[in-house]
């Protein structure tokens, strides 16, 4: 019988312990992960680009930044009625954080970005009415399944699960929500106007939402935050979105943040498009 040579073997695992020993990488690394960040604003019009800064075409979970299309589901869909009816108790097995436990109507739960309360919009509309808003709103990849295997798509589709989308396609979401595009009723339009929260900025009138979640599983915990929207100023009217993903999971909400930091250079932001 011929034997085999192990000198290939062991010149092999000898190569191997001293690259372990000296801290060289023994297998393939995923390349490390960096900052990410998006600052886009369009005229609403036109569609102009009238600022673009970063990797825009990328798409992550819109997380509450998705209660600005179900405020217009549930407004068309009769569920939401009007600013501050229905208005829901707490109840325990929603299981919300302690700041949520509370009544909620629509412009509380627009203002507080409240999960329960969203979740009782789309537990309402049944799981086929939902899929299909969202399909015929064109919004990210249509994709409502949620988690593979936990029928959760309900429930947990737009928080860092199976619905995702760009901040190109944010704002290309905004626009058609202005020109009144998106074939619900014109009560759904005005009444998601009139409950977003507003804000002040250099002579800007800013109607927006935030999100905030943290991506990755339990060895990745990114912090992500958004702020879509859109505001005015004389004649001048611009659609937003602001998405700033961090390599470290922070304890501060990501979406506050974001919007704070936008507001604060939206003037100077727009003063150099022109």
């Amino acid at each position: 019988m011929r034997q085999i040579d192990r000198r290939p073997f062991v010149f092999a695992l000898v190569l191997y312990l001293l690259a372990w020993l000296l801290g060289f990488p023994i297998r393939a690394q995923s390349a490390p992960l960096k900052d990410l960040e998006c600052t886009l604003i369009l005229d609403a019009a036109s569609g102009e680009t009238l600022h673009r800064q970063g990797i825009c075409d990328q798409r992550f979970s819109p997380a509450s930044t998705f209660k600005v299309p179900l405020s217009l589901i549930g407004y068309d869909a009769g569920i939401l009625i009007d600013a501050h009816t229905p208005s829901w108790d707490y109840k325990p097995e929603f299981k919300a954080v302690k700041r949520d436990q509370k009544t909620v109507d629509p412009t509380i739960w627009e203002k507080d970005s409240v999960l329960w309360f969203s979740r009782e919009i789309t537990r309402r509309l049944g799981s086929e009415r939902f899929a299909g808003y969202v399909s015929k709103f064109d919004y990210g990849n249509t994709d409502v399944s949620g988690n593979a295997g936990k029928n959760d798509g309900l429930t947990r589709s737009w928080v860092n699960s199976s619905l995702k989308i760009s901040p190109v396609e944010q704002v290309d979401f905004l626009r058609r929500l202005l020109a009144r595009k998106l074939l619900v009723s014109d009560k759904a339009y005005s009444m998601t106007e009139a409950i977003l929260p507003t804000f002040q900025a250099g002579g800007w009138t800013v109607q927006g939402k935030t999100g905030t979640t943290r991506l990755g599983d339990s060895g990745d915990k990114r912090s992500l935050g958004w702020f879509v929207g859109w505001a005015n100023k004389d004649t001048r009217n611009i659609v937003f979105a602001r998405l700033v993903i961090d390599t470290k999971r922070s304890d501060t909400p990501k979406g506050p943040q974001t919007r704070a930091i936008f507001l604060k250079e939206l003037p100077n932001l727009i003063n150099k498009s022109k």
